[in-house]
């Protein structure tokens, strides 16, 4: 993925059959998707792919144990199915992980034993592993950083892991493959009509500063947390249809936590599920569940929700982590549709929600990432059917998703961005001349995590990426300075020191 070439596509097409609005796991599978049927397609990103919600999730693909207990069956099949669709497909950046509910009395082992079991039965074909029994030794074995006072046993279950942007990253270089054109840091500015019928998308290079209207069959809607901002560009009175819930994780050491497998606690106060998993040598612990009315690109973690996380762990873990603990610290913001009968986000639906508006514009929100090729699946057949194109069959079920960034085995004599991390020069310039990596950010925050896992260590490390950076893309002194300063502002609101 080149972003230059990419640009050269837009004046190529007359008119494009798909005009996907937003670069998230939704958006980005809808491209995939819509390429892989044959339609000509385009897809928009304000900021960088990935840069909100779909890169702030617990890392988890899976079925939703918690929509289990509030009975929708449903919910959790269609995730079940669709986790087994995507281990299959990008092995590479999933995988089969252990998963451990700790109980404190025979009568939780038996509730949660069962609904866990219930769990395994939906997976049908595409289980990961049979639902076991544990007494307490076992239990301690495979959660050695356990506080095991009062404990009784637990439960082991199987789900999915994955690393959510570089998947981000894969969908849309395979929707690339296809034929797809996708932009980021294009931020649309304008919806025109024929008649009622929008056919034209007016957008910003924000780069380059260059403006363009493209004609569109049918635009689709996926900015997850913005779909409000993009209906009011269809119809200025549009109602709210978003309601934003935040959810913040903490990252810390292995030591406090340094089993392989991942720590699952059932119900916390306000009714949340709490996870510790092991992630790329670290551990993340989340989430939080807060109704909030702001809604933003970077959104700040609340010292309630922090005070909430920190508590709550350290009734569980042996090792007391204190504030100090913390590497990391990052809010996102989960896309639920509002009912007016609801005055809890933890109660509103995680399903996603589909509308088309009387201009056929396609709107879909809602939803998770674990089912993002679902939601895609069926926000593209609402606009197929909307713009009365071809009809094609979906084939994103066998779709294999490769590995973009490639193995670079012989690295001697590069030199590495920090001392704990091996990040080379070579992958720099593969990100910025083949991911369409524009910031510092983007290549320590998506293309890497090093920002999620060590946010002082990323900050120590942005002068020599951004020094790299400003070579390939040709940028002068003041760029690199600019890039710095905001860089290391952004940093500081991943940390807690």
């Amino acid at each position: 993925m080149n972003r230059d070439a990419m640009l050269q596509q837009i004046s190529a097409v007359e008119e494009w059959d798909i005009v996907i609005i937003g670069g998230g796991a939704t958006g980005l599978g809808t491209a995939l998707d819509a390429a892989s049927r044959g339609y000509k397609t385009l897809l928009l990103e304000q900021y960088d792919f990935g840069k909100g919600t779909s890169s702030r999730s617990t890392k988890l693909v899976h079925g939703g144990v918690r929509y289990l207990a509030q009975g929708n069956i449903k919910l959790v099949r269609e995730a079940l199915r669709e986790r087994g669709y995507l281990l299959k497909n990008a092995p590479h950046i999933t995988t089969t992980a252990a998963f451990v509910v700790p109980v404190y009395s025979w009568f939780e082992k038996m509730y949660y034993g069962i609904g866990l079991k219930i769990y395994d039965l939906l997976s049908g074909k595409l289980s990961l592993g049979k639902t076991k029994m544990l007494n307490k030794a076992e239990a301690k074995n495979y959660l050695p950083g356990i506080n095991d006072e009062k404990l009784k046993g637990g439960i082991l279950y199987y789900d999915g892991q994955f690393d959510d942007t570089r998947l981000a990253i894969d969908i849309a270089a395979t929707a690339a493959k296809h034929g797809a054109v996708l932009l980021n840091y294009c931020c649309v500015t304008g919806l025109a009509k024929k008649g009622k019928t929008i056919d034209a998308v007016s957008f910003t290079d924000t780069v380059h500063n260059s403006k363009y209207t493209v004609k569109a069959k049918a635009v689709i809607n996926a900015t997850g947390v913005f779909t409000d901002t993009i209906l009011r560009l269809d119809e200025p009175e549009n109602p709210e249809l978003v309601a934003p819930s935040q959810g913040i994780h903490l990252v810390v050491e292995k030591k406090f936590f340094p089993g392989s497998a991942s720590m699952m606690i059932p119900k916390t106060t306000d009714g949340r599920v709490l996870f510790a998993v092991p992630w790329h040598n670290s551990v993340v612990l989340g989430t939080t569940d807060t109704a909030v009315s702001k809604v933003s690109i970077e959104p700040v973690p609340l010292e309630e929700e922090i005070q909430f996380i920190l508590a709550h762990a350290n009734l569980y873990l042996e090792n007391r982590i204190n504030r100090s603990d913390v590497k990391s610290i990052f809010a996102g913001l989960r896309p639920l549709v509002k009912k007016q009968d609801s005055k809890s986000t933890s109660l509103l639906s995680r399903d996603h929600t589909i509308i088309v508006s009387k201009s056929n514009l396609v709107t879909i929100t809602g939803g998770k990432w674990t089912t993002y090729r679902k939601m895609a699946e069926d926000a593209l057949d609402n606009a197929v059917f909307a713009a009365k194109l071809t009809k094609v069959k979906c084939i994103t079920s066998e779709i294999a998703i490769a590995a973009n960034l490639p193995a670079y085995k012989d690295q001697s004599g590069e030199r590495f961005i920090h001392q704990s991390f091996s990040l080379s020069e070579s992958e720099i310039k593969w990100f910025v001349e083949h991911e369409m990596a524009i910031t510092v950010e983007d290549i320590l925050a998506r293309r890497t995590r090093l920002l999620f896992l060590d946010a002082a260590a990323a900050k120590e490390a942005s002068p020599f990426v951004t020094a790299i950076m400003a070579k390939l893309l040709k940028r002068n002194s003041e760029w690199i300075e600019e890039q710095v300063n905001s860089f290391s502002n952004l940093a500081s609101q991943y940390s807690l020191v």
